[in-house]
């Protein structure tokens, strides 16, 4: 029965990520499949966490969020938990020995979403290491499955990744973060001052964050290869696209990949992969 119970939340996780990503949940079935249940438990923590802090206005997200953390870790403890999302994520964590650290790091992201309106660049970097890098580093742990030593080498390159796709978010979602949130995460950048140079400056700083974490792609294990490359080649193509737009238009418009241009990504990324042409 028990058996039973743990297939029902692992399926709990990867029906919130089909309902919440359909990018990410492409990524995900281009993995090899036993990643794949792994990978849907922690988006479907991290999802929920955000749902609490972007979503729910009419209740306390702070108290909501204390409950959160309050369960998520003694379900990790107790190694079970009657929450779906919350037992399916302290597997992965106690099987793949995910580190509290990157766990609490991440909580206290979603934390400083509650009350946090601007950033200094000390705090902008700690909130996408705990927002984006140390998600990729959970996922990292998974596709290294208890091989430190690979695991070691390629987290720096992991953080990066994280890092640029993060980045290209916060451009992305602008617009929205500002009018309905009053957020914006770049230091020392004002919403009705968005000036070109500011942009370029943004870009220049991801352009960075990409090109190192290229270099741990091409470093995966072969059967996680594809899937995280697939993601890189989605947001290098959203990167394209907001680079030719203006800083005027990326504060009006939210910028996306079509459906069939993800599609079409899928195929070429595929054959790359397959070709060793990465």
């Amino acid at each position: 029965m028990q058996d039973l119970y743990t297939t029902t939340t692992l399926k709990c996780s990867k029906l919130i990520t089909q309902h919440y990503s359909t990018s990410f949940s492409l990524g995900i079935k281009t993995l090899h499949k036993k990643y794949h249940f792994p990978v849907y438990a922690i988006y479907g923590f991290v999802r929920y966490a955000d749902e609490i802090v972007d979503t729910f206005h009419e209740h306390d997200k702070r108290a909501l969020l204390a409950r959160f953390r309050e369960d998520t870790y003694r379900a990790i403890e107790e190694g079970i938990s009657l929450n779906p999302v919350l037992h399916s994520f302290q597997l992965v964590v106690n099987q793949y020995h995910i580190e509290q650290e990157l766990i609490e790091a991440f909580l206290h992201s979603m934390e400083m979403d509650l009350d946090k309106n601007d950033y200094t660049q000390q705090e902008y970097e700690k909130y996408i290491y705990g927002s984006a890098e140390v998600v990729g580093l959970m996922c990292l742990r998974v596709f290294c499955e208890g091989d430190e030593a690979r695991y070691q080498a390629l987290k720096a390159p992991a953080k990066s990744l994280g890092s640029a796709f993060q980045k290209i978010n916060f451009l992305r979602d602008i617009q929205s973060d500002y009018q309905e949130r009053g957020r914006v995460y770049f230091p020392s950048v004002d919403f009705e001052e968005f000036t070109p140079e500011v942009k370029a400056a943004i870009e220049a700083d991801i352009q960075k964050d990409f090109e190192h974490g290229y270099e741990g792609i091409l470093q995966l294990p072969k059967e996680a290869r594809l899937g995280v490359y697939l993601a890189y080649v989605y947001y290098i193509q959203l990167f394209k696209k907001i680079k030719r737009l203006s800083a005027t238009k990326i504060l009006n418009e939210r910028v996306r990949v079509p459906d069939n241009r993800k599609m079409m990504l899928l195929v070429s990324s595929y054959v790359r992969n397959k070709f060793s042409y990465l």
